[in-house]
């Protein structure tokens, strides 16, 4: 098998062994697989991500994972089955799935593209549990199926909020992780979304996505956005979807009072805000991860039905071999937003 391998801050391409699904496990080659800004924090930032997990004792991402040795990531990804392991059923080799990037093992579940024994999705191979695996709906590319771990990140982050039908919402940040945030809120029939990026590119697909208004934060202030937009009394909902320092800080300085402020941007470095600000104007701050099992089956009916068109999403499809090229070039906004990787052609 081939893969995509993070080596000492490096992404190198090179073959590996082959795989082969133990009990209960199927063998799968990825379809298509999002390079994610999880993957791209790792390349820079392993040893930090690790560390910030087992203070927060997430266990489940840190077992598996030694950022001195060899990594395979990729974990949106659509796939098919090419081999079934002891005792597995009701699946078949070549069904194709949505998939979650979930494998139980005999030592416990595992994050394949977040552990050093089991490859994610930027390989020709994989393993996974086939309770991670969901039909795709007639009528949805495959290759766009991938897209189904990240719009359910965005979903999840919405679902955590407290938007409402009459609230405005502001996502601050139009990569990847806003613009997934920007999609769940258009399907959920929030009428007013305001969306702010430095990037012209990023607005535009910002725009595409579902967002009402977009401004380019260098000229136009979100807040005062939202003032012309609405009532200027009821407060708005804040997405961050940054992930720099600072950025927390300067939006408690420029929310409006009772607002609520929910961070979904990654930031690695150790970071510092103003409590007391929060505390003059009442505002709340929340932070999210992730996705359930629900989301993720909604963000995939969502894509299949039209509500999502993830095809105004991708920028790029790479093949293997240009894997580490594309993890460079996802570095200017004007060039991409989401690269797929076709590992299999």
């Amino acid at each position: 098998m081939k893969a995509a391998i993070l080596r000492a801050g490096q992404m190198v391409v090179e073959e590996l062994d082959d795989l082969s699904p133990g009990p209960g496990q199927v063998l799968v080659e990825p379809i298509a697989c999002g390079i994610c800004g999880s993957d791209l924090h790792t390349v820079d930032h392993a040893h930090d991500l690790v560390a910030a997990a087992v203070a927060a004792g997430v266990t489940s991402f840190t077992a598996d994972f030694d950022p001195d040795q060899d990594l395979v990531m990729g974990h949106e990804l659509s796939c098919c089955i090419t081999g079934l392991g002891a005792g597995v059923s009701g699946i078949s080799e070549g069904d194709e799935f949505a998939a979650m990037p979930y494998l139980e093992t005999p030592d416990g579940r595992v994050v394949p593209g977040y552990s050093n024994r089991f490859p994610g999705g930027y390989s020709s191979q994989m393993l996974l549990s086939p309770e991670a695996l969901l039909p795709i709906p007639n009528g949805l590319d495959p290759v766009l199926a991938a897209l189904t771990e990240p719009m359910a990140v965005g979903l999840h982050a919405v679902n955590e909020s407290s938007i409402t039908p009459n609230r405005i919402a502001l996502v601050v940040g139009a990569g990847p992780v806003g613009l997934a945030i920007i999609a769940a809120l258009a399907a959920s029939g929030i009428e007013a979304i305001i969306a702010a990026d430095f990037s012209p590119t990023r607005r535009r697909v910002a725009e595409q996505m579902g967002a009402h208004q977009v401004i380019d934060p260098a000229t136009h202030s979100i807040v005062d956005a939202w003032r012309a937009a609405g009532d200027g009394t009821t407060p708005p909902v804040i997405y961050e979807a940054v992930g720099v320092p600072g950025m927390i800080d300067e939006l408690m300085a420029q929310a409006p009072s009772r607002s609520e402020i929910l961070v979904a941007g990654v930031c690695i470095p150790p970071d510092n805000f103003r409590p007391s600000i929060g505390i003059y104007k009442h505002l709340s701050l929340r932070f999210v991860l992730g996705w359930s099992p629900e989301e993720f089956r909604t963000s995939l009916h969502n894509l299949a039905e039209g509500r999502i068109d993830g095809s105004k999403l991708v920028t790029g499809h790479v093949g293997l071999d240009e894997v580490p090229q594309a993890f460079k070039d996802l570095a200017d906004p004007e060039q991409h937003v989401k690269i797929l990787v076709r590992p299999n052609g």
